[in-house]
């Protein structure tokens, strides 16, 4: 958004929102190992049930990748006493929405509706966790969709396509190389027992986390939690996950030739998740070099340089394991990747030597408080900043002392940081080499 937005923020920046949420907050777990989070808000009639999985591309083997995310269409399909189509078509009856998401640490799905609806939705859910129907035609079809699906947002694109190389270079034994749509050669190989062992290994209560925010009353509501979800039995324990990425100790690189009408710049560098300190000082990192138009690159290699069109990045510290910061650059038409590349890293070499100013520091705060105030003021993107922590081991608590700790992060931590993490030996960049269009008979 703007920076103009955030000035006009603010007098808003430093509300005690923690406390507030504390105080409407509520956890329970159910006999069956279910956690449930409970969170009351009355600002309109509305609700939103999301239910997450720890269950994503991560737990998936080498050979069987895209599991997670096919099961997540099966999950549509029906059971005994909800036929095909029957979930969707019963939550658009009572002018509802609902849908699904899978990433690489959890798969989740999510209603939204009038809060006198919230119990068609238990049923629902409870009733799909345990007795999904799993027909052998079914899975050939959905298979086929996913594969499409792979075929026009990765296959299809050339800048996906490095950003799906850049992963699978920079993690050699953690299963965050693979794709989350998975391997178009493991998609052809998948069986219809594939997804039937995945559904019957994870989706079970106590895998599962049960997140409900809007307009309820927690002590009404709780009672039929317990007789919709708490009916469903037990699963078998999920092993922890102990898979490790060994220490990278030198830069790794690659080129894709494929067409295209610009290079393509992608750099990636391994960096801890939530459970380091040092993960708010990325955090802020991240904000000052590609948050928005205002950012130290977008600002000098768009704006000043015209060095390129388009400049971004990211940093998911809410990852189960450590992840990848990274950045990204699409070069003005007659600059070269090259150039842009070295762009990028002089920018970021800056960041090690010269401290950032107290006004830039202080901007990039703003902006990720801002943001999470925002958050909050949504039933849907409060729950999925719960459900996402809980998925990934951070806990909700981690959510409520967010931006605290946001504020603490120093110049200091910042020069500290860079120096430590984005460094050439960690390094693991991708280009894309546009190459001139084939023309087919």
């Amino acid at each position: 958004m703007p920076s103009l937005f955030y000035l006009l923020l603010a007098s808003f920046l430093f509300l005690p929102i923690a406390p507030a949420q504390a105080r409407t907050l509520q956890t329970q777990t159910l006999a069956n190992g279910l956690k449930v989070i409970l969170v009351e808000e009355h600002k309109a009639p509305v609700v939103t049930i999301q239910v997450w999985y720890r269950a994503g591309s991560r737990n998936e083997v080498t050979g069987k990748t895209g599991l997670a995310h096919l099961t997540e269409h099966m999950m549509f399909k029906g059971t005994p006493k909800y036929g095909k189509g029957e979930f969707s078509r019963s939550i658009a009856r009572v002018g509802g929405t609902e849908n699904a998401f899978t990433g690489k640490d959890y798969t989740a799905y999510f209603e939204n509706l009038s809060a006198d609806q919230v119990g068609l939705a238990l049923n629902l859910e409870s009733d799909r966790m345990t007795n999904l129907l799993l027909d052998t035609k079914e899975f050939q079809l959905e298979r086929e969709v996913v594969k499409e699906e792979r075929r026009l947002r990765t296959d299809d694109d050339p800048q996906s396509l490095v950003v799906e190389h850049l992963f699978a270079t920079a993690f050699l034994v953690h299963p965050y190389h693979a794709p989350i749509i998975g391997w178009m050669t493991d998609l052809n190989n998948l069986e219809r027992n594939d997804v039937t062992a995945f559904y019957k290994r994870f989706y079970s209560p106590n895998n599962a986390i049960l997140v409900i925010v809007g307009d309820i009353d927690p002590k009404k509501l709780l009672p039929k939690i317990q007789q919709t979800f708490g009916k469903v039995p037990k699963g078998f324990p999920v092993a922890p996950f102990r898979i490790a990425e060994p220490e990278q100790t030198g830069e790794r690189r690659f080129v894709i030739k494929k067409e295209a009408q610009l290079p393509f710049v992608f750099a990636g560098y391994p960096v801890p998740n939530f459970f380091h300190p040092d993960n708010y000082a990325l955090g802020v990192l991240a904000n000052i070099l590609f948050s928005g138009k205002s950012s130290r690159l977008y600002r000098s290699l768009v704006y000043e340089k015209k060095l390129a069109l388009d400049i971004g990045g990211d940093y998911p510290n809410l990852s189960a394991n450590p992840d990848l910061f990274y950045i990204y650059g699409v070069p003005q038409p007659g600059r070269t990747a090259d150039e842009l590349e070295k762009a990028l890293y002089a920018e970021i070499e800056k960041l090690k030597t010269e401290p950032v100013t107290d006004p830039e520091l202080q901007k990039a705060k703003n902006q990720i408080e801002a943001g999470f105030i925002m958050g909050q003021d949504s039933n849907f993107y409060r729950a999925m900043q719960i459900g996402i922590a809980e998925a990934v081991g951070a806990g909700y608590a981690y959510q409520e002392s967010y931006v605290e700790n946001i504020q603490k992060v120093t110049k200091e931590d910042l020069g500290r940081a860079a120096r430590t993490y984005l460094i050439e030996d960690r390094r693991t960049v991708g280009i894309l080499l546009p190459q001139p269009r084939q023309d087919k008979d």
